[in-house]
């Protein structure tokens, strides 16, 4: 049986203001090939931007694969490798304390887009020097910009 593919993704997150004009990035690595992909909202949050990167960058790839997330979100992070995801699933989309979720939509598409993907996540420290962190961070930033 054939080994899925892997790809190496590191995403960002950017807002001014929060809320206010937003942008993510997302650099991707397949077999020695780089893909940078970025988008924006005028009115968004710092989390749904990060939020927004990861989906985009799965939602990208035309194939299942193996994907190994490089995020400096520990919201999104923990929401995956800590259990939160399924808990919050489990309670109806409600956090332990009983307030909702909040961005329950882009949790959903999240979940979706990685349905035919192993997805591996990997914490990286934001704004420490690391190559592919800074220029997901540079799209991000970027297109917030442009509103």
């Amino acid at each position: 049986m054939s080994k899925k593919p892997e790809v190496i993704v590191y995403t960002d997150g950017a807002c001014s203001g929060n809320p206010g004009p937003g942008g993510w990035g997302a650099v991707l690595i397949w077999n020695g090939k780089e893909k940078e992909l970025s988008g924006g909202d005028p009115q968004t949050t710092n989390n749904r931007m990060e939020m927004q990167a990861v989906t985009e960058a799965l939602n990208a790839l035309n194939k299942p694969c193996t994907v190994i997330i490089h995020s400096d979100s520990a919201l999104i992070i923990n929401a995956f490798t800590q259990g939160w995801i399924d808990s919050w699933q489990k309670r109806g989309w409600r956090k332990a304390d009983k307030k909702p979720v909040e961005n329950k939509e882009l949790w959903q598409d999240m979940l979706e887009a990685m349905k035919p993907h192993d997805v591996k996540w990997v914490k990286v420290k934001g704004h420490a020097g690391i190559e592919l962190n800074e220029r997901a961070d540079q799209l991000a930033v970027a297109e917030s910009k442009k509103f």
